[in-house]
This record gives C-alpha cells, structure tokens and sequence, in this order.
C-alpha cells in the first residue's frame, strides 16, 4: 500500500514513479523490477467544487466585460460615414487619371510631355488602384 500523505493541490497532476523490486530474502540479488507511474489526481467531489468556482469566475468576469461595454463604450452621438472616405475617393479618380495619361514615348498626343507617365509609375498607380 502506498500513500501520499501530503496531498495539496499545487500537487495534482504531478507525475511519481515507484519502483517495486522482487529478490528472494536469502539473496540480494534482483530477481526482476517495474516503475509504476503514478498521477495525483482530485476526487469527484473536488473536481465538481473546482468546476462550480470556475464557472462563478467566468460569469463574473463576463458580468464585468458587459459592464465596461455599456458604460466606458457608448457610441457617441455622431454620423456614421455611409461610405468610402474622401481620401479613398480622390486617390481613385487621381490613379484613374494617371492610367489615362499617356506613357513614355508616344509621340502623337496632344498632353504635355511633362504629363507623359513612365510604365513604372502607371503600374504603382494600378497597383494602388488595386
């Protein structure tokens, strides 16, 4: 019979090995050996109490969370934006025209050659388009 007699639960789930040795009493030579693992585990009862106090802590920490939602997260009395945001809009219609504009090298156009757009910068502007 083995017992632990110093049981707390800092100890549960802590593994312990015995090893149990067979010789005859006339000679101290082994006859044969086996380790026995061994686990320390709570009883029903404890588990059940150990359960119950977990799900009290989870509801009052979910009770706390809805109260700083309602309390410290109240939606402030403002338009909510129905849309994308001006700068979204106006950085599309500026890449739109930068696609439009013409690349590098054409030579029959009627925009400026200041205007003229390499293929690096058209492909950044699809790229942002994108």
């Amino acid at each position: 019979v083995i017992r632990h007699r110093d049981v707390r639960a800092s100890y549960y789930g802590v593994i312990d090995k015995f090893r149990l040795q067979v010789s005859e009493q006339s000679q101290r030579k082994a006859l044969g050996k086996k380790e026995i693992i061994a686990t320390l585990l709570p009883s029903a009862k404890e588990q059940q109490q150990q359960k119950e106090e977990e799900e009290k802590r989870i509801k009052e920490h979910l009770a706390e969370s809805v109260f700083f939602e309602q309390t410290l997260c109240q939606p402030e009395n403002r338009t909510a934006s129905s849309g994308p945001s001006l700068l979204t809009v106006f950085l599309g219609i500026v890449c739109i025209a930068a696609l439009m504009l013409p690349t590098l090298g054409e030579m029959e156009s009627l925009v400026p050659l200041y205007l003229h757009l390499s293929e690096n910068q058209k492909l950044v502007a699809a790229y942002v388009l994108g």
